[in-house]
Order: structure tokens, then sequence, then C-alpha cells
């Protein structure tokens, strides 16, 4: 059994201008890593990138940033199916792997389970059958339904009979471990994405903030009571409070609680992913 699933699902937003900062694409693919890392560690279920308008290169930032996070969310074994190799992909061999429950090792259809779940990809489709790669030498078989080439599905392992796998589409509601993140590219500025999703409890981190222990408690009440739960983080060059101005918004207009997880911090500034890591890691301890 895997780590267990969030009974509050929790999102976090970042910038698209997360590495705008970074010159090499080389670091810039190894910042993203660190946040793709950090939400898998403190299974985080949702990454929402938005434009903070700080740059002209808006949309090609947001999807450098959102393509990476999918790519290290991906099974390795789906990568090359779902990732064609492009240019700007060059360093996605420095991402450091996530090993989630999603992303099995077991390579051989003797390896497998029955009513075990996979990630997979349509690779042949039929109006009552499709064809399934799953990560083992054989294909598994959807009986039944005819699904999109190339669509990506999560299955169960219904059948081993004759050493050939018979799956059925999974509903990730069953699912009760960790299943990784979604990743989510919005066209709105912060503050209307924020708005637009009507998260229970909405947290902004921010060195502004109300240092975490001294509001730990209330912020736990609230938690526990929440469905959706959201944790958003500025860039390497404003803050939220910043961002949140080009909208004409104020930081309470948008947030339940602004918080400093990083009290008496030692550095002028904080990169982005240190942010991501750190605060996730003190909010996992005070839930």
């Amino acid at each position: 059994m895997g780590p267990v699933k969030r009974v509050s699902s929790l999102s976090i937003a970042i910038p698209s201008s997360i590495v705008a900062d970074t010159p090499h694409l080389r670091e810039k693919t190894s910042k993203i890593g660190v946040i793709g890392r950090a939400c898998a560690i403190f299974r985080v279920d949702k990454i929402i990138v938005f434009p903070d308008f700080s740059s002209r290169d808006q949309s090609s930032e947001s999807w450098f940033v959102s393509s990476t996070l999918a790519y290290m969310e991906t099974p390795q074994y789906l990568r090359k199916k779902l990732f064609p190799f492009k240019p700007i992909f060059k360093y996605f061999g420095v991402l450091p792997p996530l090993r989630t429950p999603h992303h099995p090792t077991a390579a051989h259809v003797r390896d497998l389970r029955l009513g075990e779940f996979r990630e997979g990809v349509v690779v042949n489709s039929g109006d009552k059958r499709s064809k399934i790669y799953i990560g083992v030498e054989k294909e598994a078989i959807l009986r039944g339904l005819g699904l999109p080439v190339g669509k990506r599905v999560t299955v169960k392992i219904l059948s081993l009979k004759g050493g050939l796998p018979g799956v059925l589409l999974a509903n990730k509601e069953e699912i009760k471990t960790y299943w990784g993140y979604n990743v989510i590219v919005s066209n709105y500025p912060s503050g209307r994405t924020i708005k637009n999703e009507a998260y229970d409890l909405a947290v902004a981190t921010s060195k502004y903030g109300t240092p975490l222990m001294e509001i730990a408690e209330e912020m736990r009440e609230r938690w526990s009571k929440a469905r959706k739960v959201l944790v958003a983080f500025g860039s390497p060059s404003e803050g939220l409070r910043e961002i949140l101005e080009r909208e004409r918004l104020e930081l309470g207009d948008v947030f339940d609680f602004t918080v400093n997880t990083i009290p008496q911090q030692g550095t002028e500034t904080i990169r982005t992913e240190e942010a991501v890591l750190a605060s996730l890691a003190a909010l996992n301890l005070m839930i």
C-alpha cells in the first residue's frame, strides 16, 4: 500500500515566470524539477501555472513550465509516446524521478497483479476494443470501447489469462493511494484564476505575511473542514502582493490567509522552488 491520498485536495499556484531569471536551459529545467519533486513528496493534486505578466513571453514560459512538470508526472514508460522530442526538452534527463505509486518499476506481465492500477496510452483502437500500452511486453486489451489513439488512460487489471492483460477503465476516485498531480495552465491572471476555482481555503505565501506558528491553530481548523485547498506562490522578481496589484487587488481580496512560512529568512530573497519546498514541508507538519 502506497501513500494515502489527501482527504482535502491540495493545489498550488505558481507564476509562469518562475525561471525567467535563469539564463541557461539546463538550470531552468532543474529548477522546475525541484518544484515537481516537492509536489510529489507532499501529495499535491494539482499545479496551476498562471500568467503574471512580468515578461513578454508568457505563453512560451507557461508552456515550458507546464510541459516539464507534466513530463515528470508521466510514468517513464509512457514518456516517449506522449512527449515527442523537441530541442527545448534537451535537458529533461536532469529531472529527478518521482517514484510515486503510479510510476511502477515492474516491466513484465508476470509482475502484474489483479486489481492493480496502471497508467497507459491507447496504441490501437476499433469499434469495440482498444489496445493499451501499460509498460509491459504485451498490450492490455480493453473490450467494449474504442478510444482515440494516443489518449492517456488509467486502467485496472481485471484478468491475466494466457499472459494477456485484460483491463477496465478506472475511476480515479477508487484509487486510495496518491496518484500524482495534474498540471493546468490558466489564461487568466492569478486573482481571477483563484476566484474562478472557488477554493474553500486559499493561502498566499509571502515574507510580509503572518508567521505560520502564530496562526497555525486557526489554519489547521479551517483546513480540516475544507474540501479544496490552494497554496499560492510568487515569482523570483515579484511577490504575490505585487502581482495582484496589476489586477487592482489586495491579498485579502483573494486569500483567506497570507502566511510567512520562512520567518526570519537569512537571505534577501527566496527562490520560488525553495519557497514551494519549504512551505509545503511546514504546512505538512502543521496539518
